[in-house]
């Protein structure tokens, strides 16, 4: 394959940073440590990770958004979100857990190619959907993963000593604060997709619309994200009660798309 180079260079350049953000996580001074230098130099890998993806996904003048391509890019995007939020939150300790994904994430069009089909020609309305899309699934992975360690914390907190995992994290409220910002700002774009899905079927996918079980666990996980907005809004959600709600409201997310994109093309081959 002739992008095997760049390939290699991506997960080179995401290992390297690996290795960077866990050991000054370690030292138990991450933001000091990696702030500047390390801040910026994620672009190098987000360079190459995007050179490759964006060849893996448009296959002879088409988009392809297969399983593999999908889950590369929602990292590439969930990576590229972090590197812009670096400006305003202190992320270095969570980009260290990220990183790692990321390389793997970038490797899967190179590991799986039979899983690609040949892409189909689409329209700036199907690559706006697509994007909206991408987007939301990358900005509640995020949300998922800071309720994982939200979770993790609350429960260490009467340790005397947190496991490495854990420590140099943001504080809980900063943390909080930005779950319900990721999750406000994905509930906007699922409620994009799904709207845009619904009233441009054809144009968007070449048949009248369906209510098809990816429709409706794309619903399920819109009223849970809604629920979980309005709950906080009005009566103050938070902690356990929002840790649980935006875990399943992502679990059905990944249902919607990806677990059914799992049976389409791992287990049935289409």
């Amino acid at each position: 394959m002739s992008n095997l180079p760049v390939y290699l260079l991506t997960l080179l350049a995401y290992g390297v940073l690996s290795v960077i953000y866990a050991r000054a996580q370690l030292t138990g001074r991450v933001e000091r440590a990696v702030s500047v230098m390390a801040g910026n130099a994620v672009l190098i890998p987000l360079l190459l990770h995007g050179y490759v993806l964006y060849a893996a996904l448009w296959v002879n003048g088409g988009l392809h958004l297969g399983l593999v391509n999908a889950v590369s890019l929602i990292f590439w995007l969930t990576i590229l979100i972090y590197w812009v939020a670096h400006f305003f939150y202190p992320l270095s300790s969570l980009k260290a857990l990220m990183m790692p994904l990321a390389g793997g994430a970038a490797m899967l069009p190179l590991l799986f190619p039979a899983v690609r089909n040949e892409g189909q020609p689409t329209s700036w309305i199907f690559d706006a959907h697509v994007l909206a899309a991408m987007l939301a699934y990358s900005l509640f992975t995020i949300a998922a993963l800071h309720a994982s360690l939200m979770s993790l914390v609350e429960s260490n907190l009467h340790k005397a000593r947190l496991p490495l995992l854990l420590r140099n994290l943001p504080p809980l409220l900063t943390m909080e604060t930005l779950l319900f910002r990721l999750i406000g700002i994905g509930f906007v774009l699922l409620t994009v997709t799904l709207v845009s899905g619904a009233l441009f079927s054809e144009q968007i996918f070449g048949k009248p619309f369906q209510f098809t079980h990816k429709i409706l666990f794309g619903i399920v996980s819109w009223l849970v994200f809604g629920i979980l907005l309005a709950g906080r809004h009005l009566r103050g959600w938070r902690g356990k009660t929002a840790v649980s709600w935006t875990m399943w409201g992502f679990g059905f997310l990944l249902l919607a798309y990806l677990g059914s994109q799992f049976v389409l093309e791992v287990i049935l081959h289409r």
